[in-house]
């Protein structure tokens, strides 16, 4: 692997800081308590950061997303670590009745409300419905929606930073997800290639320290894969993977893309 490949998550990790640490600390003077609780200050730099990256890191996946979430999102729909909304602009209305947005970060509910109204999803009629808790707690997204199980899970770029990965995949795919549903995803992972998964390792916990836990050295796909029924059973009757068109495979945030349908 090239260094300069190798080096490259610095320019990033510049514009990072440079965008967002500044916001941050005018938070913490108008609330100095942030400091006495590293989440709520990790999601408040995170908040600023997305202000002004977020628009760009759509634009940039919008091709993928395309192909992964308007032709298969279907009924009602879970999106993980929505964000600012931006998924919700990919969905079909014609075919999604209900947009569950989970966002733990509730600085960003304000925003995503807006976008999802644009596109015609409000929490008035009930085809909005906003969930501040995490992807692992699915008690919690289950009672929000009276246990009714979902259509669609949908995860743009989120699994990287949940916590126990696969405990919370299997959960989500078991519990949350109803049978023949879809679970559909967009996340950077870990490289099959040695030298790149080498550095991917070694730069992500600077990477998660200050992106909100965000790991770039997740074989998330693979986690994907390997879950199974409870009683070890094979749990997916279809299932496609695919890459990002045109990436380099030197890429410290290499791509893959997929639609599973659970059995």
């Amino acid at each position: 692997m090239k260094l300069s490949a190798a080096f490259a998550l610095f320019l990033d990790l510049r514009f990072v800081i440079q965008t967002a640490l500044w916001p941050t600390i005018q938070s913490i003077w108008q609330n100095p308590f942030l400091l006495l609780h590293p989440q709520a200050l990790s999601r408040t730099f995170m908040g600023h950061l997305w202000v002004v990256f977020g628009m760009g890191v759509d634009e940039n996946g919008r091709p993928v997303k395309k192909q992964v979430i308007t032709p298969h999102a279907t009924g009602v729909v879970l999106d993980l670590g929505a964000g600012y909304g931006h998924t919700v602009n990919y969905l079909d209305h014609s075919k999604v009745t209900k947009y569950v947005a989970l966002e733990p970060n509730v600085q960003m509910h304000d925003q995503l409300r807006v976008i999802a109204s644009q596109a015609g999803y409000t929490e008035s009629d009930g085809t909005l419905v906003i969930l501040s808790c995490g992807a692992e707690d699915t008690s919690s997204i289950l009672s929000s929606l009276n246990n009714i199980q979902v259509d669609t899970i949908v995860s743009i770029l989120t699994l990287c930073s949940v916590p126990e990965p696969q405990a919370t995949i299997t959960n989500l795919v078991l519990d949350v997800l109803k049978p023949g549903g879809a679970l559909l995803f967009y996340e950077h992972v870990l490289s099959p290639r040695k030298d790149v998964a080498w550095w991917q390792h070694f730069w992500a916990p600077l990477w998660a320290f200050w992106l909100d836990g965000c790991r770039m050295d997740r074989p998330t796909h693979l986690y994907i894969e390997e879950v199974q029924g409870r009683g070890g059973e094979n749990i997916w009757k279809e299932r496609s993977v695919w890459g990002k068109e045109g990436e380099p495979d030197e890429n410290l945030f290499w791509h893959r893309a997929g639609r599973y349908v659970k059995a």
